[in-house]
């Protein structure tokens, strides 16, 4: 990647079809300028993980994952020894008659040392430094946080047999949280911060075009008009992203969508009877209703964003 700029962010993270708005894109952009972990939050299913990969794949680097999870721990998260090779080579010294001129450096070296993800991303010698995922965060215990806020500091990590390993480049970070917990204020502090919300319908019309171009437009408008007024809608859990693609691509392999003629049938006889409904619709009164309902709590959300900012 050349030069960086927001609009060429944009334009390479289209290629990789994922469609970035401006203010994500200048998100990324001043992570990569400034060298600074990313820190996305959003509902679940509207695309932040996809922010890791996508990057990963528009800098050509390795993409590191971190999954976190209650009980994580750092033997999991960054390094820890490999104990049956360790008594492996005790048993060889003794066979050998060395066991007593073995030094404890002899078992607690890097030989011996199993890399985590953590520590993985930062002994790197990619020309290009990887992206290091850490997938919903707030699904971490508190203890573990404390501890990545300290990684995140320095880019190092203190092993005691061995010492301290800090990294040449830093990795490109990029933090996700679906904010079933709060997260410390100190690690926020440390990161650049970015909320994705649902999509508008243009632009959810453009992610599907650009994750399933085999589906009509006719179908794709249908899905995307459906999805956005169940949105609206007073559900304990809505539709994300992910599931308008999964459910449009569910439709489109069902019996319409097994040979070409009965598509064209499909489009021929569903385009007439549905264009007027798309192009025409007038909301209800409890389709207004239920639009302020979920406008005002966006409104809501967004100052309770600024807030904690």
């Amino acid at each position: 990647m050349g030069a960086r700029s927001i609009d060429s962010i944009q334009a390479d993270f289209a290629r990789e079809r994922y469609i970035a708005d401006r203010d994500l894109a200048t998100a990324v952009y001043l992570s990569l300028t400034l060298d600074r972990p990313l820190l996305v939050e959003g509902e679940a299913g509207v695309g932040k993980t996809e922010v890791g990969r996508t990057l990963a794949a528009v800098l050509k680097t390795e993409l590191i994952r971190l999954q976190c999870y209650e009980g994580l721990d750092v033997n999991t998260a960054v390094y820890e020894w490999d104990y049956p090779r360790q008594m492996l080579e005790i048993r060889l010294l003794e066979a050998r008659g060395e066991a007593k001129q073995a030094a404890t450096k002899d078992i607690f070296s890097e030989e011996f040392l199993i890399r985590r993800p953590l520590l993985r991303a930062l002994e790197n010698s990619r020309p290009e430094p990887p992206v290091l995922l850490i997938d919903e965060v707030d699904r971490a215990d508190e203890e573990f946080e404390a501890y990545l806020l300290e990684v995140l500091a320095d880019f190092a990590i203190t092993i005691p047999e061995i010492g301290t390993i800090k990294a040449q480049r830093p990795p490109h970070v990029i933090i996700t949280s679906n904010r079933t917990r709060e997260v410390h204020d100190a690690l926020k502090r440390r990161c650049l911060y970015h909320w994705i919300d649902y999509p508008s319908s243009e632009r959810e019309l453009a992610i599907l075009a650009a994750r399933r171009p085999e589906l009509p437009a006719q179908l794709a408008a249908e899905v995307v008009g459906f999805v956005q007024r169940l949105r609206l809608a007073d559900l304990t859990k809505v539709p994300g992203i992910a599931e308008t693609i999964d459910w449009a691509a569910s439709r489109w392999s069902g019996p319409w969508g097994r040979s070409s003629s009965t598509r064209k049938t499909w489009r021929r006889s569903r385009a007439g009877a549905r264009r007027n409904s798309l192009t025409k619709y007038e909301p209800g009164p409890d389709d207004l209703r239920q639009r302020r309902i979920r406008q005002r709590r966006i409104r809501q959300r967004r100052i309770r964003h600024r807030r904690i900012r």
